[in-house]
């Protein structure tokens, strides 16, 4: 295994645990989140949020660099215009989220912990 799959796993792990400990792999917390008429329970923004304060400031510092640790150059798209492919594919990705109350990421963790029910 080379280091910068070992990063990569690491990063993908240290991922994971972060949706555990923030609830987000339950998906009643999802369901909850979206349910604004309802019982709206606001924990997904505070964990949105906190991702936030933590990625902006460390964005604008990596991205002074001039390529990162493990690769030769930064890997950012850079396309603005909205087309759609993307808005069906935003669409079909919300709807299948709110229906279910899995996001893939949650999801992919809560297997690991069999919290997963899917079909």
């Amino acid at each position: 295994m080379t280091l910068r799959t070992a990063i990569s796993f690491l990063a993908g792990a240290l991922f994971a645990i972060g949706l555990f400990l923030g609830g987000m792999t339950q998906p009643g917390k999802v369901v909850g989140f979206l349910d604004l008429f309802g019982a709206w329970d606001p924990s997904l923004a505070l964990v949105m949020g906190g991702a936030l304060l933590i990625h902006a400031p460390l964005y604008r510092l990596i991205m002074r660099r001039q390529a990162p640790l493990l690769d030769s150059q930064f890997h950012v798209p850079h396309r603005r215009e909205l087309d759609l492919p993307l808005i069906a594919g935003a669409a079909v990705f919300g709807i299948g989220w709110g229906l279910g109350g899995y996001c893939p990421g949650p999801g992919l963790a809560s297997l690991t912990t069999g919290g997963a029910a899917l079909i």
